[in-house]
């Protein structure tokens, strides 16, 4: 048998369930670690500038392809709380990440020992494992372990907290004959599935909602095969966006009460049936319960089987993978079509493409300073499908979700349930690490943006480059609308005039003198006809250059994006004009029919 420490042990097992990059911080209590990571070879390690910032990238790179995990790495005390954000975000979008922290020795944990705390106990509310291993000899079985649960059926993160001297310790283990563990994904049964489409096909005017488990699952292009023999129109989540894509027949749109299209609402509210696959039912895309599922008879499939009834009871169940599901849809379904069985949904499925045409927002505006939707507009010219659109919160995103076209499974890549504030920097890092050969645009607001600008560092160093939109009202901008219904606008303004940069105004930071200092590019634009040019400039800098380029357009201090104020799918509340011209919205999927 080989000896080696636990340290090595650990690292050998990462390189064999398939990791290839990591992103960390290292510190005195994780030292061990990064020494047998050296020692290893492999693992291409990026030094991150802040611990959270390393476990958004690790988020990131997990999210961009099918199969991969992340691997976040720090020290001992803050390094691991400073980790749960990114666990949080994690857990609350299925995404699994391995987060792996130093501890002080086995014998002085209990001590108040110097950055000596109970991180598996901080971490458990937010993983599926955490653990602190107190014998070197159960290493291997927690890295095994920690990898067959974030596989397993509803994917997640785990934390693995390894004290300094169980890390030095040497141990028996033979690399060479290491395996990983069985996956375990539930899967529906032929009679489940022939049940719900038997429902499906007695319905009206069905639509099938697809999540992010559909993307989880590398399910997207079984999801357009059984949307097609069906007929049945697709409404994409937030977290499915590019399940099925933005110009196809049977993309219905989005639904909801932020992140939503006007013809998604419009077409939703004239269901009758709703198959959903791989979705949790988010707040943000129901609304009020009575309205969402009044009048309409609902399925629900999800790989985690406590899903199923959490937010409503649905008329039936059934616990499966996203796959597995509708591998045996397409199975089923063909049989029936090819035996005539199938209901013709054709004018069903013209009559969401007719709202299409017809329920449209305006994203064309000549004002100064720069209004956000033209902002957008532009990028849809700019960026081609092929793009990977990274983002998390605030009116940006939301505006961004409204007007922007995405194609592809993984080329919308956003936080939800958790949308912690300056994830899409370091989020847009790890996406580029992922995958090098395809341009990733990343889209926040001033206050996102500011949160973790240092990240931006990282992509200088390690040349990733991307192009960052940066939208700048000087604004928290959804607080401060939101504050409306409590008729304040009370510290959200983020506006100062700038004695270093005075042609600001009021615009306060200087984005692109910060963006400079940490060795990228920047381009401010305060004229709307320059946007066009100003992103395609960033592009070729970034290519030049190998480092992040930040694209900043000043805009408009207030803009009330469309969305509801009384929680209501159905009265979603449009702040800006609406189109009625074909130029009004001259990237639009569909051109409009007024």
């Amino acid at each position: 048998m080989a000896r080696m420490t636990a340290a090595r042990a650990a690292v050998e097992i990462l390189r064999r369930e398939g990791v290839t990059d990591a992103f960390g911080v290292p510190g005195a209590a994780i030292n061990p670690f990064y020494a047998a990571l050296k020692a290893s070879g492999g693992i291409t390690h990026t030094l991150a500038r802040h611990v959270e910032g390393a476990s958004h990238m690790a988020e990131g790179y997990t999210r961009t392809r099918p199969g991969n995990i992340g691997v976040c790495v720090g020290t001992s005390g803050p390094a691991g709380t400073d980790m749960i954000t990114g666990l949080y975000s994690a857990i609350g979008d299925s995404i699994p990440i391995l987060c792996i922290t130093g501890q002080a020795p086995t014998g002085v944990i209990h001590k108040e020992d110097f950055q000596a705390v109970d991180i598996a106990a901080i971490a458990r509310p937010v993983t599926k494992m955490a653990m602190t291993v107190l014998e070197a000899a159960q290493v291997p079985g927690a890295f095994q372990q920690a990898f067959h649960l974030m596989r397993s059926g509803r994917p997640g993160p785990v934390l693995i907290d390894l004290p300094v001297d169980v890390q030095l310790t040497e141990i028996e283990f033979d690399p060479d004959t290491y395996a990983p563990l069985p996956v375990y994904r539930p899967a529906a049964s032929r009679a489940q599935i022939e049940k719900a489409l038997g429902m499906l096909n007695a319905a009206e005017r069905p639509l099938i909602v697809a999540g992010g488990g559909v993307i989880n699952a590398d399910a997207a292009e079984t999801l357009v095969r059984f949307a097609e023999l069906t007929g049945t129109p697709v409404v994409p989540t937030l977290m499915g966006w590019g399940a099925i894509p933005d110009d196809h027949e049977l993309n219905a749109g989005m639904v909801g009460l932020q992140t939503s299209h006007r013809y998604g609402n419009a077409t939703f509210l004239e269901s009758d049936f709703v198959l959903g696959i791989g979705n949790r039912w988010a707040n943000r895309h129901t609304g009020r319960l009575d309205v969402y599922t009044a009048g309409r008879t609902f399925v629900h499939i999800d790989i985690e089987p406590t899903q199923i009834g959490r937010i409503f009871a649905p008329d039936y169940g059934i616990t499966s993978d996203a796959r597995a599901a509708l591998e045996l849809f397409v199975e089923v379904a063909g049989e029936l079509r090819a035996e005539g069985r199938l209901p013709d949904r054709s004018p069903w499925a013209a009559a969401t493409q007719e709202k299409r045409a017809a329920l449209q927002r305006r994203t064309h505006f000549d004002d100064t300073p720069i209004k956000p939707q033209r902002v957008y507009q532009e990028m849809n010219r700019a960026f081609g499908p092929e793009t990977r659109y990274v983002s998390t919160i605030g009116l940006s995103q939301i505006a961004g979700a409204q007007l922007l076209h995405v194609h592809r499974p993984r080329h919308w890549i956003n936080c939800g349930q958790a949308g912690p504030l300056g994830w899409t920097v370091p989020a847009a890092l790890g996406v580029a690490k992922a995958d090098p050969a395809t341009p990733v645009v990343a889209l926040s607001g001033d206050y996102d943006f500011q949160f973790m600008i240092e990240e931006l560092a990282v992509g200088a160093q390690h040349k990733i480059p991307y192009v960052h939109v940066l939208v700048n009202n000087a604004y928290l901008g959804l607080i401060r609308q939101a504050q409306r219904a409590f008729g304040i606008d009370f510290q959200v303004s983020l506006g100062f005039e700038n004695v270093n940069t005075p042609e600001l105004g009021v615009y306060g930071v200087d984005h692109v003198k910060v963006a400079e200092g940490l060795g990228c590019k920047a381009i401010r634009v305060t004229d709307p006809d320059e946007l066009g040019s100003a992103l395609e400039q960033a592009g070729k800098l970034a290519a030049e250059y190998r480092v992040p380029v930040v694209v900043e357009a000043i805009l408009e201090r207030v803009t009330n994006i469309a969305m509801s104020t009384t929680n209501d799918i159905g009265d979603v509340v449009e702040f800006e004009e609406t189109a009625t011209e074909p130029w009004h919205a001259p990237t639009s999927i569909r051109t409009l029919k007024p």
